[in-house]
């Protein structure tokens, strides 16, 4: 896919860090090739993460995003930090920028401590390479090797262009993994095979256009050689009827499981978008155990509803109208609802019951993980809409049926 095409959850997404005045948005425009990031010699010109998708050769489809000083002051100053700390919990490569004419200091080192905690690859930018002169005097060129990491770091000069290209190539190195990135739902298809999403169009639809899963689950299914068949809901038990062969599987929208799990023959795969994006993002398991919790909610529990966008509430929205009255109705309990979306999620979810989050669609996979992470390191129990919504239905084990891995564990 090329730039306009890569939804922003399948981008690489690279963060720049450093203290106030150390050149990070000079960089990011150097590395970018553009006025991204607006620069001056005023400490904290950069006031709130900066982020730019675009296309950044060698890596191809990328997210840069340039964060305030981590070492800004007083109370505006803080929370523009703690946005920047939000901002490791997407990237997948860390880029720490540091005044080559001052070093690393202590807030430099914590944050390379914060990087290996969070296992993200990151690379050390001694900027202002230019101003750094030899013990003779000489004006210092790259071979000079002040620093004893030079595997993981690289001098350059955002004035001059000195190094930018080998700094980009550098990133390009991190961004680069081995691991087979799993398919949202082509590895579960054969070319020929025939697979049924159902689409409901209702007032919460998007006017003349599908939303991203179901856009992507068409396209995956299309490069596995397979065929899409995009229906609604009514259409379901008339299109079975005259296709004159067997689907592989069906996929629907959560939001009318239980009428598209009755038209559906047993010998038929099905799941959902919600599902399918739960293994795409790496926590469907977790996501599958997680919702038992809901036979286990007392009255005055609270669950927090999450959201990985924004958008306009319609009066019969999933997240804060459908899900809350279906739970309360299956429980029968007296239950408190809490909403995030967006960027935003609690760091602490101690007094939460449960949490339930959306496919997570516009969010990419780094930071599904950290969310997940959040919970189960809290002992807070995590599912998704999808998965809560099959789990009400009491078919829960069959749309995950093609899963072998998550079935076994439901069936322990």
């Amino acid at each position: 896919m090329g730039m306009n095409e890569t939804p922003s959850a399948d981008r690489v997404h690279i963060g720049f860090f450093g203290r106030r005045n150390a050149g990070k948005s000079s960089i990011v425009n150097k590395v970018t090739g553009q006025e991204l990031a607006v620069v001056s010699d005023v400490k904290g010109t950069t006031t709130d993460p900066v982020s730019k998708a675009m296309e950044l050769l060698p890596m191809g489809p990328v997210v840069i995003i340039d964060t305030p000083g981590i070492d800004d002051e007083g109370y505006l100053g803080e929370l523009r930090v703690l946005k920047a700390k939000q901002v490791l919990n997407r990237v997948d490569v860390a880029v720490l920028i540091v005044d080559a004419t001052v070093g690393k200091t202590s807030v430099d080192e914590e944050l390379i401590r914060i990087f290996k905690e969070k296992e993200i690859p990151y690379l050390v930018v001694y900027n202002k390479a230019d101003l750094l002169k030899t013990k003779d005097g000489n004006q210092f060129s790259s071979e000079n090797k002040l620093n004893q990491d030079a595997e993981q770091s690289i001098y350059a000069s955002a004035v001059t262009g000195q190094n930018i290209y080998e700094l980009k190539e550098r990133i390009a190195s991190l961004a680069v993994t081995d691991e087979l990135k799993l398919r949202l739902v082509g590895d579960l298809l054969e070319p020929s095979d025939f697979a049924i999403l159902v689409v409901p169009i209702d007032k919460a639809a998007p006017k003349g256009r599908l939303i991203l899963p179901q856009q992507q689950t068409i396209r995956d299914v299309l490069e596995a050689g397979a065929a899409a068949i995009v229906i609604k809901e009514d259409e379901l038990s008339n299109t079975l009827e005259t296709l004159g062969k067997k689907p592989k599987l069906v996929i629907t929208d959560s939001q009318v499981f239980a009428k598209v799990s009755k038209e559906t023959p047993e010998d038929i795969w099905l799941t959902s978008f919600s599902i399918l994006f739960a293994r795409f993002k790496g926590n469907l398991k977790a996501a599958a155990a997680g919702a038992a919790a809901i036979d286990r909610l007392k009255d005055g529990d609270k669950i927090l509803i999450s959201e990985g966008c924004t958008h306009h509430r319609q009066c019969d929205d999933i997240g804060t109208v459908k899900l809350p009255r279906w739970i309360r109705n299956y429980t029968g309990k007296d239950l408190e609802f809490e909403y995030s979306s967006g960027r935003e999620f609690p760091e602490d979810v101690t007094k939460y019951s449960l949490i339930v989050h959306c496919g997570g669609c516009m969010l990419n996979e780094r930071e599904m993980r950290y969310r997940q992470k959040c919970a189960l390191d809290q002992e807070i129990p995590i599912t998704n809409y999808g998965i809560a919504i099959a789990y009400m239905q009491g078919i829960l084990k069959r749309c995950v049926e093609m899963f072998p891995d998550v079935r076994k564990e439901l069936n322990q």
